[in-house]
């Protein structure tokens, strides 16, 4: 439902990703004028392959799509406020078992047809360099990837030093050239369909030959100024190696709950591909984010059970990622504290994921349209998983400012015993989804179409 307005504005929204089209979509929807600027293709970025807008350049999951888990939670009040990013997710999903996957170019492609095709959305294909210089509201939504000379300008504005971290990407390979003799299909604990392909590990020592080449094998270099600063949730797979004999097969590697149905048990380790595309063409390597150099991706992951003859379409990448030290700069409606007609939304704030930057992009589109129609902006209620990561980010009793996916752990608890880690998290989701509808009730700013 859009909502008549001789469009005022506009407000400059600085970056296509996640971010900046949900937040123009917000603004668009509202009758809000928004001028969408985007580099891609004229400046490219280092891990960025299109010019679509929200492009996924790393993995293809979306994670976790059940209420008993946070960002499934968090997903779920994206739909229910209008999110075009949730949108177009639900209308390319493939299968993933419980988590919510999508085709990335498919994906990719309707939000860009969403966003081009939108009267109140002009685009803009340039790099921004003095965004001081843009007039009104601005929605700085340049991403990790954020150009040197962009990074330059934001940190004139906000007068202190930016932070970093590492991001990685996992490869891609084609389904092809995979070994179906080795490989079988499955989801763990067989929770949804079928969703997965496991290379499992059947003995001990074959899992420690692999480590061993993992951790022996030739990284690609840093730059003389990067400090590698890895983000726990996405850590490349050879620094788990590193870490312990047993920490890969409690992580990316378990293979409790993936049973082998030829032989009826639990291999010693188990790698997993998860469908890239619609036409399952193609299956990234589950948490196999790297920074090895390409040849020796080849070498090591062809060690893999049913990957000795693998085509990899995309090997592994890593980048730097960039965020601001946002409890000292940021409100919780993503504004700049020492200049409010600034905005900042996605992983340019500290909120890593997907699905978290889809969020901070809304609640700053929302929340700008708002102050622009004069009308009083959402209250988003600490029990909502929305409200919660925009009071994280905003926090200044956060002293060691660190990127952060949504969990339960940011919600206030229940205040009562549940007996039972699941249900305890769906009472939670529950609360939230309750209190997101009294925002509905009260203000009216519940969109329910994109």
């Amino acid at each position: 439902m859009r909502e008549s307005s001789a469009g005022t504005g506009p407000v400059h929204v600085i970056g296509a990703g996640l971010a900046g089209s949900e937040a123009a979509w917000q603004l668009a929807r509202r009758g809000v004028r928004v001028i969408l600027h985007e580099m891609r293709p004229l400046v490219p970025s280092p891990a960025h392959k299109t010019a679509y807008c929200a492009e996924l350049v790393c993995s293809n999951s979306l994670r976790a799509a059940g209420l008993e888990n946070a960002v499934g939670l968090l997903k779920e009040e994206l739909r229910r406020l209008g999110s075009l990013i949730m949108a177009c997710a639900d209308r390319h999903r493939v299968p993933a078992g419980g988590a919510l996957a999508v085709d990335r170019e498919g994906f990719a492609a309707a939000v860009t047809a969403a966003v081009k095709s939108e009267p109140l959305i002009t685009w803009a294909e340039e790099e921004v360099t003095e965004p001081e210089k843009l007039e009104g509201t601005v929605i700085v939504a340049s991403g990790p990837l954020t150009s040197p000379a962009l990074a330059a300008a934001v940190a004139r504005l906000i007068d202190t030093d930016y932070l970093h971290f590492y991001d990685a990407a996992a490869p891609i390979v084609s389904s092809e050239s995979l070994d179906r003799e080795k490989v079988f299909l499955a989801s763990r604990y067989g929770k949804g369909e079928a969703a997965y392909l496991n290379c499992p590990f059947y003995s001990k020592e074959e899992y420690l030959r692999f480590r061993e080449a993992l951790m022996t094998a030739e990284c690609a270099p840093l730059h003389a100024f990067e400090k590698p600063t890895f983000f726990e949730g996405c850590m490349p797979i050879e620094e788990l190696a590193r870490r312990g004999e047993d920490t890969m097969r409690f992580g990316p590697l378990k293979p409790v709950g993936l049973v082998d149905p030829r032989i009826g048990k639990e291999a010693y380790a188990v790698v997993q591909l998860r469908q890239d595309d619609g036409a399952a063409s193609l299956y990234n390597i589950v948490g196999f984010q790297t920074h090895l150099k390409w040849p020796e991706q080849k070498r090591v992951f062809s060690l893999i059970p049913g990957l000795e003859q693998a085509d990899f379409v995309r090997y592994g990448v890593m980048h730097r990622n960039t965020y601001l030290d946002s409890p000292r700069l940021l409100q919780n409606d993503y504004s700049l504290r020492s200049c409010p007609r600034f905005y900042f939304a996605g992983q340019l704030t500290g909120v890593e994921g997907y699905v978290e930057s889809c969020a901070s992009g809304l609640t700053a589109g929302v929340s700008a349209a708002c102050k622009i129609l004069g009308r009083p902006a959402p209250l988003w209620p600490r029990e909502t998983a929305i409200g919660a990561l925009a009071r994280y980010v905003s926090n200044e009793a956060v002293t060691d400012f660190q990127p952060m996916n949504i969990n339960f752990g940011l919600l206030p608890p229940l205040g009562y015993r549940v007996k039972g880690k699941r249900e305890k998290n769906a009472l939670i989701s529950q609360r939230a989804l309750q209190a997101l509808e009294k925002i509905f009730a009260d203000e009216g700013e519940g969109e329910k179409d994109a």
